[in-house]
């Protein structure tokens, strides 16, 4: 143990100039781990702050631990979600996320959506473009369910 101290204090005073290039570098790694790592991750905690106080009644969610759900009643500590329907469950408000999948299928919807009323305005009773009995469709979900 003593050699090894001996070695590094020799080594520290053939350096000399060597003091001022270590305190650049260690601040240098400061920086970089600053505008790297910590920055980005605040704003991050920030939005999802921001999108928890934003939540409102309807909302698509996803909890931490992966369920997703919408959100049927708000409170100070936590939030009832609708994970079918019928079946509610409370979570801690610290656990929920607005649902990312909730956006990407929203933006698509909004450009289609002129086309979508136009194809079903002109669609006879209960069929659309495609050919789709809507009626038989939904009687063979509420079968599954």
């Amino acid at each position: 143990m003593n050699e090894l101290l001996t070695i590094l204090l020799q080594a520290e005073q053939q350096e000399g100039g060597s003091a001022w290039s270590g305190m650049i570098m260690i601040v240098a790694m400061i920086v970089i781990f600053y505008f790297f790592m910590i920055r980005p991750q605040s704003k991050k905690q920030k939005e999802i702050k921001k999108a928890r106080e934003a939540m409102k009644k309807g909302d698509k969610v996803v909890t931490i631990g992966g369920i997703y759900g919408r959100v049927k009643e708000i409170k100070d500590n936590y939030i009832m979600l609708e994970v079918a329907q019928g079946i509610t469950i409370k979570v801690d408000k610290s656990g929920v996320n607005p649902d990312p999948t909730a956006d990407v299928k929203a933006a698509p919807e909004q450009k289609n959506s002129k086309k979508e009323t136009e194809t079903a305005a002109n669609a006879p009773e209960g069929e659309l473009e495609a050919g789709i009995d809507l009626e038989k469709a939904a009687g063979k979900v509420a079968k599954q369910n």
